[in-house]
């Protein structure tokens, strides 16, 4: 009996590891072990910046990441073009790649002085190895040992052919109960050579932030004019403002900064910020974000990649949940938004709180705490929040076109505007 108990765990221990090692990637930005930490993906031009590059010029996409185990690693990537609502475009990577279709991340370096020990993985893109040859939507897969079974690092980028130019503007929304607390986005695309059928070959994207969580999917204009194509329906394209997320500062681990209680040196750092309260009020409070981003940053180093400690952030808010079926999650562009247990918040009845704690690198952060109804599975982010029409947000839009008679969709415009009014 104790044998065949012996072997029934076996046999659940291999096909546990046989899952592990055969999972399939998703097409989203996802991270797919526990001990890869800060992905960092954006157009050199500016740091954090939305991951897109122009086609046939000389920009370039960061990607990094860290391996909190240690030591080095094969890591390997390929990249695979993709439809304009992320789905595989299921054409050859001869027709979207130059040059060999994988490779290996030879850039790689130790961390320095650091109680958590990592390696940090550094890749740029295109490179002479791997060079994306047409537009559109693309996903870059880092998997591991060569084996595209073994996924560790699944991650969103665009190029684009800017063929159209996109107009944009931010107004309140058309609708009166909402005039207050969401912004509406109205677009034009201008093209000098036709179109042909732009009600079924072409479509345009809105995110928010670049949070693709955010994203609403256009398919037909509202009104069709000589060079120009308008998208301004009286109920479209209408996001909720938010507000303007939180941040605190641990680029010392030494001195306390911005929004920082304490600091504790213990196996790991321990960082505790102050408690944070619900900022649901009648009234919008001016204040300076990144819309999401974060920034590694390291004072008492010289070099921010390697240099930079991780420390444990403890975060507290201050109220109830608004009823008992759901949950709260702190997010940012520092966990991509993902509502797991990661993120999510425990509720202690006792002191009518909420708690959680996330493992990060040093640097600069932006967050802000969202109910999930897990009866309407809908996203609240002004429960905790409040939502202002007057809030600074960036809105990109994306213009996706396919020919008649091609084989995939081409990203043919892009526009990213900032509703800041100097």
């Amino acid at each position: 009996m104790i044998k065949r108990v012996g072997l029934f765990f076996l046999l659940v221990c291999c096909i546990q590891i046989a899952r592990a090692q055969n999972q399939q990637f998703v097409y989203d930005n996802k991270v797919y072990l526990p001990q890869i930490k800060t992905v960092q993906c954006y157009n050199t031009k500016k740091e954090q910046s939305i991951p897109i590059l122009t086609l046939k010029s000389n920009e370039q996409l960061s990607f990094s990441f860290d391996d909190l185990n240690g030591s080095s690693k094969i890591y390997w990537y390929t990249v695979e073009h993709c439809t304009s609502e992320w789905k595989s475009s299921g054409i050859s990577p001869i027709d979207y790649l130059d040059g060999i279709s994988e490779d290996r991340i030879n850039d790689y370096k130790y961390s320095f002085n650091t109680l958590q020990k990592y390696t940090h993985y550094q890749l740029s893109l295109p490179n002479y190895q791997i060079k994306p040859k047409i537009s559109g939507n693309y996903l870059l897969k880092v998997y591991e040992d060569g084996n595209q079974q073994k996924p560790v690092i699944s991650q969103r980028f665009y190029v684009v052919e800017n063929l159209v130019d996109v107009g944009v503007e931010v107004v309140a929304s058309s609708q009166v109960p909402l005039r207050f607390s969401n912004q509406k986005v109205n677009f034009t695309i201008f093209h000098k050579t036709p179109i042909q059928n732009p009600y079924t070959n072409l479509k345009a994207i809105v995110m928010q932030n670049g949070i693709p969580q955010t994203a609403i999917l256009n398919t037909k204009p509202t009104f069709i004019k000589p060079g120009s194509l308008v998208y301004n329906d009286l109920l479209a394209n209408d996001f909720p403002a938010g507000n303007q997320f939180r941040k605190f500062d641990i680029r010392s681990l030494r001195f306390k900064a911005e929004n920082v209680q304490e600091i504790v040196r213990d196996k790991i750092f321990e960082v505790i910020l102050f408690q944070d309260v619900n900022t649901n009020k009648p009234k919008y409070t001016n204040l300076v974000d990144e819309n999401g981003n974060f920034f590694i940053r390291n004072t008492e180093g010289r070099d921010n990649n390697t240099d930079a400690d991780y420390a444990n952030i403890y975060f507290t808010l201050n109220a109830t949940p608004p009823n008992a079926n759901g949950d709260t999650y702190v997010v940012g562009r520092f966990n991509n938004y993902v509502l797991d247990e990661s993120s999510k918040m425990t509720f202690e009845p006792a002191k009518k709180r909420f708690y959680g704690k996330n493992l990060l690198k040093q640097g600069l952060y932006d967050y802000k705490y969202i109910w999930l109804d897990k009866a309407t599975g809908k996203i609240d982010q002004a429960i905790f929040e409040g939502s202002y029409f007057e809030t600074t947000n960036t809105y990109q839009v994306f213009a996706y076109y396919k020919k008649p008679g091609a084989r995939w969709e081409e990203l043919i415009g892009y526009s990213n505007v900032n509703t800041l009014r100097k």
